[in-house]
């Protein structure tokens, strides 16, 4: 068995919708995308990135693809973590002293995390072998996970600091608004989003939004989109049959000269050049 209150989802769904609150948990998908609402945000979960979300998040997911969407979604009882985080931050003294002594919640940052070298090779690991081990093996995982999570987080704290407000929570609310207008500008890039629909899903001004996105990610809402919107072009390219013009409008562009010009001012060669060259190999 499992730790108590812990347990693994790993199922495959073309459509499924669900809403409530859930314990800590890391969301994962292969195949296709999983759409996630959280409050006034939203989360697009794919091959790309996973997804943190705390304890007692309200949250719903749907899934709408004409291809299984696999998930593998890990989820922590309450205190689970922070046993982790006591016999990684106390002394051996301390913990023979005082076995249960409290130790300070932690309070991930909601936002999608783009697949690294800590937590991605664990959880693949921990995707593909889970069928061949008992629950002793999978149990030791979940630790080693949590210990990797929470040097995840200690990495988003450090890059929450490019921000020059003086309080450190300052700044880590900081980041969690910028880091939830990037999710939902990555969630729904494919549609029309003004800079001020961005503003008002991170309950910041616009101005500000334009700021602080800009110092942390190194490009403007706008250009976020503009690239986004081409990657996903150029990917419908090789694998759809879609003429240009259709995926043109589908990734967000409202204008297919604009859209020419950027891919070939991105990409070096007009949309139609790309395919066709692709087409020859």
């Amino acid at each position: 068995m499992l730790p108590s209150g812990c347990w693994i989802l790993h199922e495959s769904a073309r459509r499924y919708h669900w809403e409530g609150t859930g314990e800590f948990s890391i969301k994962s998908f292969t195949g296709g995308r999983a759409q996630y609402r959280v409050g006034a945000g939203y989360h697009a979960v794919d091959d790309r990135s996973y997804l943190l979300l705390n304890g007692g998040q309200e949250y719903e997911i749907t899934i709408e693809s004409r291809q299984p969407v696999e998930s593998f979604c890990l989820f922590f009882a309450a205190g689970f973590l922070e046993d982790v985080q006591r016999n990684l931050t106390n002394s051996a003294k301390r913990l023979l002293d005082e076995p249960l002594a409290q130790c300070r919640r932690v309070r991930f940052f909601e936002k999608n995390y783009t697949h690294d070298n800590l937590i991605s090779p664990a959880l693949f690991h921990l995707r593909a072998n889970i069928q061949h081990h008992e629950s002793g093996w999978v149990t030791d995982q979940l630790h080693d996970l949590v210990d990797r999570l929470l040097k995840v987080h200690e990495l988003a704290r450090t890059e929450a600091e490019r921000f020059e407000a003086v309080r450190p929570a300052t700044r880590e609310e900081l980041y969690r608004r910028v880091c939830r207008a990037r999710d939902y500008a990555e969630a729904l890039f494919a549609e029309r989003l003004s800079l001020a629909e961005l503003a008002r899903a991170a309950c910041l001004s616009p101005n500000h939004l334009l700021r602080s996105f800009r110092q942390l990610f190194g490009e403007t809402p706008h250009q976020f989109l503009t690239r986004r919107r081409l990657e996903e072009a150029k990917r419908m390219l090789v694998q759809e049959e879609a003429s240009v013009t259709d995926i043109c409008f589908a990734v967000g562009f409202e204008s297919h000269g604009s859209f020419s010009s950027l891919f070939r001012r991105r990409f070096g060669l007009s949309p139609s050049e790309y395919r066709g060259r692709l087409a020859k190999r």
